[in-house]
């Protein structure tokens, strides 16, 4: 059996991944089997409370200034509006509420305005995520003591592949991120894309990466690009299921421990793949119709998934 190890090799990684599929679909559901209740899923609701207008110029995000996308820049949601999208995600089963802002990094002028609402939604009694772009260590600290849980930071690719994507933040300030956040005392959930383009390899130096910092992400979200309109990713992905299937065991085999989480794209795999992935080791999900600006699979499809399934959700992480 495969053990939490400090240091993984690309060569060691690449081997993994390159089994017989249905080796490693074996070996990544023995590891999850050990660490985790096959039968939970942890579920997360996400809501964008600033939308639009984004500094940065990632490449497959509707929220870019550098686009001309059907997203528009918005105000920031008042915090009566999002605690009730997180009593109303609270009702449905979600344990926890992730907080999006289009931020390069949160403005002093708001900070003092999110920590209020950090605070109030953790009163709810759910585990409060954030996701606003890159964190210097004093904001971590602030957002640790306000009582928010986690801290998501996606690293996106591999490091040769990052410059293909973004060019207004480097690959180390999104590392130095991860640091800053885990020294506070928060959780990290930090996981990437696939179909943009990049290679096998990439995708491998990415999960390294993950494996490799100082404490393992709590959560690992794999995501599947979704071709946005007006971006400079708008044609259709480059990957197959079986590409995310084998991400999706070589991230379970690396990071035991952790949440591995079907994102976005979920909506475009059936019942019988996103099942596949389940059983293989992800074991976290995001509810509700949308996700930031793209399509999510529909509450009551999941319930049903769900149900024939024979999985329940898990409603807290710890």
């Amino acid at each position: 059996m495969i053990e939490t190890r400090k240091k993984w090799t690309i060569n060691e990684i690449e081997e993994i991944h390159g089994q017989p599929l249905l080796e490693l679909v074996y070996q990544s559901a023995t590891v999850f089997r050990k660490y985790h209740d096959p039968r939970e899923i942890q579920v997360s609701a996400l809501l964008s409370i600033k939308t639009g207008g984004c500094a940065e110029d990632c490449k497959y995000c509707s929220q870019s200034s550098f686009y001309e996308t059907d997203t528009k820049a918005e105000p920031m949601m008042e915090i009566g509006q999002i605690l009730e999208q997180a009593k109303k995600s609270r009702d449905q089963g979600a344990s926890r509420f992730c907080l999006s802002t289009a931020w390069r990094q949160i403005p002093d002028t708001q900070m003092k305005n999110i920590l209020e609402i950090v605070n109030s939604v953790s009163k709810l009694g759910m585990e409060v995520c954030a996701t606003m772009g890159m964190l210097t260590r004093t904001q971590a600290q602030k957002l640790r003591e306000a009582g928010l849980h986690t801290y998501n930071h996606n690293l996106d690719t591999g490091e040769k592949f990052y410059d293909k994507i973004v060019s207004t933040r480097t690959y180390q300030e999104r590392l130095d991120t991860l640091n800053f956040a885990q020294e506070a005392g928060l959780n990290i959930c930090s996981g990437g894309i696939l179909g943009m383009g990049e290679s096998k390899h990439d995708r491998m130096d990415m999960l390294r990466n993950l494996a490799n910092l100082k404490k393992q992400p709590e959560s690992v979200p794999i995501n599947v690009l979704v071709p946005i309109e007006g971006t400079a990713m708008q044609k259709d992905p480059d990957f197959s299921f079986w590409d995310l299937l084998r991400t999706i065991c070589t991230a379970r085999i690396l990071m035991p421990e952790s949440n591995v989480r079907l994102s976005a794209g979920r909506n475009s795999l059936s019942a019988v793949e996103q099942s596949f992935c389940f059983f293989a080791g992800a074991n976290s999900i995001f509810s509700g119709d949308k996700l930031l600006t793209t399509d999510n699979v529909l509450p009551d499809q999941d319930e049903e998934l769900l149900s024939l399934l024979g999985l329940y959700k898990k409603y807290h992480s710890h």
